[in-house]
């Protein structure tokens, strides 16, 4: 599985984390963010590419950090197509793959560790979706919402 990965300065430390742990796991990791610590960056300029790679490789999932993970969620959910889910326990994020069918992962490096992250994220590539017809039903709402509002 291919993991687009975003984050901006306050991802920077984490994310050098996170891929290292999710190469570890053997995934395929395609980075969109700094090379370098730039404190003053901002998380639009890697999570804008980040989503419309992600959009050309359906199959793929993302996961996008930032200070406290709502910006990077926020920006994500503007892509059609993008289900973007801000976790911060790995239950959680389970539910959201469960569920939500939620394709990509934001996380708030402020709030957790490092263990925290790569265990969030684990759990988060390793669940499936239930395809229970409730959620399929509601995921189906979701869609035409799209259609009408992404022009």
């Amino acid at each position: 599985m291919k993991i687009i990965l975003s984050w901006d300065h306050a991802g920077f430390e984490a994310a050098g984390k996170l891929v290292a742990f999710l190469k570890e796991k053997d995934y395929q990791v395609e980075e969109f963010g700094p090379k370098e610590y730039t404190p003053t960056d901002d998380y639009p300029d890697f999570v804008i590419p980040a989503m419309k790679s992600l959009q050309e490789q359906p199959d793929s999932k993302g996961i996008v950090l930032c200070k406290n993970g709502v910006g990077v969620s926020l920006l994500a959910n503007k892509f059609k197509g993008v289900r973007a889910a801000l976790s911060f326990s790995p239950e959680h994020a389970k539910s959201a793959r469960l569920d939500d069918d939620a394709n990509v992962l934001a996380l708030p490096t402020q709030y957790l560790s490092q263990t925290e992250i790569n265990e969030v994220a684990q759990t988060f590539l390793e669940a499936a979706f239930s395809g229970s017809e409730r959620h399929l039903r509601r995921l189906e709402k979701i869609s035409l919402e799209e259609e009408k509002n992404f022009k």
